[in-house]
């Protein structure tokens, strides 16, 4: 890892962790009251070079919730608890992960890590994700946000996101890796907060970084996020992703 984006992380992760300290613990006893079982949810994801680690998020669901291997998770699922939902909303949910980063398992920005179900569908494009280490947000962090809404009605909340979601979220992690620095992170790092108060805005400076980058147009245009997303084969493929093994 670049010794100037890890000297980053490590700045930003400790001024953040300090300033929402307050916040996290409070989340936590809030969440352990809802039903007295532990608050924090820390799954296996697969990181750089494919080594898996716990990453740590606050329990927005009820307990056993990933029992049953929905991995996408729709608005409207009614395993989210009425906590959770308000600490999905503003992306609360996340801030432990802050730990990850200062263990050197993640970074503040790179692409999001999956699941080693996800990762079992990786073309061989694709697998050029897991060269870098996976970060908290990113380009398709912000653009797709809203990912809860996005496969709230569809009959396969997974399927739906290997269509619409994942085929773009690959490219603009395949993207920013090519394209990673510091100003770049820095950036990304302030239109993540951006985007709470104002997607819109967000979107826009999303397009503004991608065109100062030469990206290509149907890029761009799909983070304009002013039209409906269709299916897409993810890069490295030709054909749509139409049905999803469960191991």
């Amino acid at each position: 890892m670049n010794i100037n984006k890890r000297i980053l992380d490590i700045v930003l992760a400790t001024f953040v962790l300090l300033l929402s300290f307050p916040i996290i613990i409070i989340s936590l006893i809030a969440i352990y009251r809802q039903d007295g079982a532990n608050p924090l949810y820390s799954p296996y994801r697969v990181g750089k070079n494919g080594v898996p680690f716990r990453m740590h998020k606050m329990r927005t669901m009820i307990v056993g919730a990933d029992k049953n291997k929905m991995d996408t998770t729709g608005a409207n699922d009614t395993r989210i608890t009425r906590l959770g939902h308000a600490l999905r909303k503003y992306k609360l949910d996340e801030l432990p992960q802050l730990f990850n980063v200062l263990l050197g398992q993640m970074s503040f920005v790179g692409p999001r890590p999956q699941i080693d179900r996800e990762v079992a569908l990786y073309t061989e494009i694709e697998k050029g994700l897991l060269t870098v280490q996976p970060g908290i947000t990113d380009f398709s962090s912000i653009i797709f946000s809203d990912l809860g809404d996005i496969v709230a009605n569809a009959p396969d909340p997974n399927i739906a996101y290997n269509q619409l979601v994942r085929p773009w979220k690959s490219r603009l992690g395949l993207f920013y890796i090519e394209h990673s620095s510091v100003s770049l992170d820095i950036a990304l790092i302030g239109l993540t907060a951006v985007a709470v108060a104002s997607k819109k805005k967000a979107f826009a400076g999303i397009v503004y970084l991608l065109k100062k980058l030469n990206a290509p147009q149907d890029l761009l245009d799909v983070c304009q996020r002013d039209k409906p997303l269709v299916p897409t084969p993810p890069p490295g493929s030709d054909e749509l992703v139409v049905t999803r093994n469960i191991y």
